[in-house]
């Protein structure tokens, strides 16, 4: 509801994909030679999809108002100087982003592998096509992932294992599209 759906191709050696809030979804062509297949590209459109429906920009802009006017409260209770004030402020974003933002952030990618699965399968795309797709993106990574602590996605075993673990639902969607 109330999603006007605009999808670009931007022109980039980036392997990335994301979606703004409304609908708005942005794919760089860095990322198609991972996709390697319309399937691999229809489990990064449908994941962007996702997060679009289950609003997690505005969540994660509320989540980051919450934390920051908390510390802001935190920090004037605590210290008294603006110098103590100012270390503290940074302590505890630290803290906050580790121990808040970052997890709810795996959280949030998790569901959108989710809800992308089935969108993909609904489609008439082989759900099973997305673990070949994160495979792929594990590869083209180079292991250059922070610890999965201090990243914003799962790693890729663990999107594999929760993609293996909805597969079946996934599977009730799908129905294949004739090739012409």
């Amino acid at each position: 509801a109330g999603f006007g759906w605009e999808f670009n191709l931007i022109q980039s050696n980036d392997i990335n994909a994301w979606c703004m809030p409304g609908g708005k979804v942005a794919v760089f062509t860095g990322i198609l030679p991972v996709t390697l297949t319309d399937a691999g590209l229809a489990t990064v459109m449908g994941h962007e999809i996702a997060h679009a429906i289950a609003k997690h920009s505005s969540e994660r802009y509320s989540q980051a108002m919450i934390a920051q006017g908390l510390g802001s409260l935190a920090g004037a209770a605590v210290t008294k100087s603006e110098a103590g004030n100012a270390v503290f402020q940074q302590v505890f974003g630290v803290g906050t982003q580790a121990s808040v933002l970052l997890p709810n952030s795996r959280r949030q990618e998790s569901e959108a592998d989710r809800l992308g699965l089935t969108f993909m399968a609904m489609a008439g795309y082989n759900p099973r096509e997305a673990i070949a797709l994160w495979e792929r993106m594990e590869k083209a990574s180079n292991g250059q992932r922070p610890p999965e602590f201090l990243s914003t996605h799962p790693s890729e075993g663990q999107r594999r294992d929760q993609l293996n673990k909805h597969m079946s639902e996934a599977l009730k969607y799908y129905k294949p599209v004739a090739k012409k």
